[in-house]
């Protein structure tokens, strides 16, 4: 082979490369973006299991979702609000652990690296939400006695 065939060889070998770098790099972005919606809470990429798809979790006025994006398709959760049954924070150095538990028998969700501001705002939209669902008890009257 000639200096001009194995440069080209080499150029066409590191052009393939970079484009296959490309790729992976955009689909770590497309794969790693924010889901849609008012209050969803991402984990931080710096923290355990969260470095290449960083979980997400979504608190609507009637559930709690969490998403675990993979590399083909995602793991989606759901704990609807009248089954919310605890959250729990566990707040280490530098991120939050938060477990929601259901009163359905599934599986708690399980979310590493948060904030802890995230954290405690999740907490606090659950209470809210819960507390909206289940309106104020209302003063029933008494009936009168005979």
């Amino acid at each position: 082979m000639t200096s001009d065939a194995t440069s080209l060889v080499l150029w066409i070998l590191g052009a393939g490369v970079a484009a296959a770098l490309a790729l992976v790099v955009y689909l770590l972005a497309l794969r790693g973006r924010r889901v849609p919606g008012e209050h969803v809470f991402r984990a931080s990429r710096w923290s355990r299991g969260n470095h290449v798809f960083p979980t997400q979790v979504a608190v609507t006025p009637t559930s709690v979702v969490h998403y675990t994006p993979a590399w083909f398709g995602r793991h989606d959760q759901s704990i609807h609000m009248a089954h919310v049954a605890s959250v729990r924070i566990d707040t280490n150095l530098f991120f939050s652990n938060v477990m929601i538990e259901s009163s359905g028998g599934a599986s708690p969700v399980r979310c590493h690296g948060h904030r802890k501001r995230d954290a405690i705002r999740m907490k606090e939209l659950i209470e809210e939400y819960q507390t909206a669902y289940y309106g104020p008890s209302q003063a029933r009257p008494v009936p009168p006695t005979p």
